[in-house]
């Protein structure tokens, strides 16, 4: 037991201290209010996202997990053509039965592009990432593949895509498929299909399209006339409801259940990032929503 003097002294020095210690407390508290953001909850098995300046994470949920990726799979279709040397965006394709026949029969997504048309380059990445359609992807992967048969070319292609993702050093991702219609073997995860995007957003050309909420393309028919397709819509809810948005691609299957890789920009600051597997359309952008605020928010 202290008594006297001396014990008085020890006293008041620690009521001091004590003090000292609750205003120094009181003081971080009331400086770092920006950091102080609450970690949101997301309904998709997995998610993240990232600071797109320098690809620090800012928000993990099985970040590394293997997931099905659904049509989120077409944002490497695309990145793999933009990347061909001397690329012509002008280049005509001509639709073949063969792309037609198979989105019927796989019940895909589609731009309903008509046989025999010719189509641009340019116009085929537009009907690939707004509508999703399989029957552009097929397009792609036929024109952009090597070989002399059409199986051959798109297996070619496809190799191009998972060399693509290895050039990227992601090791969680494996394309068996143009367009995310795969075969037990189309696979990425979050953060894997964040850097993809990210990767494929310094394409000009890709950006441009995957912003744009509708595109009206004009074909060249079989006799040379022009035909004036349907409006596609971008299935990205996202670019019509959350303010900054700037991409990037939907996706959905029996096996995917409902994704989004989705990225925007705000006072100069952009953060990218992909849910997968949430329960609903609705669902997949409020998780994103709720992503890209807390992003935001952590950035100040």
């Amino acid at each position: 037991m202290i008594t006297g003097i001396t014990g008085t002294r020890l006293r008041r020095a620690a009521a001091v201290a004590v003090t000292s210690g609750a205003l120094l407390a009181t003081g971080a508290l009331t400086a770092a209010p920006a950091q102080a953001v609450a970690t949101p909850s997301i309904v998709a098995k997995g998610g993240y996202l990232m600071n797109n300046a320098n690809s620090s994470t800012l928000f993990n949920k099985k970040m590394d997990t293997q997931l099905a990726t659904g049509s989120t799979t077409k944002i490497m279709t695309a990145k793999v053509v933009l990347a061909q040397s001397n690329l012509n965006l002008d280049k005509k394709v001509t639709i073949q039965k063969a792309y037609s026949d198979y989105v019927v029969k796989n019940n895909a997504s589609l731009a309903h592009l008509i046989v025999g048309d010719k189509v641009t380059v340019r116009q085929l990445l537009y009907g690939l990432m707004l509508p999703s359609g399989c029957d552009a992807a097929y397009a792609l992967a036929d024109t952009y593949g090597s070989g002399s048969t059409r199986d051959a070319r798109v297996k070619n292609f496809i190799g191009k895509m998972n060399t693509a993702a290895k050039n990227l050093g992601l090791k969680n991702t494996h394309f068996d498929s143009f367009d995310g219609i795969g075969n037990g073997k189309n696979y990425s995860t979050p953060r894997d299909l964040t850097k993809i995007a990210s990767s494929a957003m310094k394409s000009a050309t890709f950006r441009t399209v995957v912003k744009t909420k509708t595109y009206t393309a004009k074909t060249t028919t079989k006799s040379g006339g022009t035909r004036t397709m349907p409006a596609w819509k971008n299935t990205n809810g996202l670019l019509s409801s959350y303010s900054g948005t700037i991409g990037v691609k939907t996706g959905s299957g029996p096996e995917a259940k409902y994704c989004l890789v989705f990225a925007a920009t705000r006072n100069g600051k952009t953060v990218i990032g992909t849910v997968l597997a949430s329960s609903s359309i609705a669902q997949r952008e409020a998780d994103a929503k709720k992503l890209l605020s807390y992003g935001f928010a952590k950035l100040g």
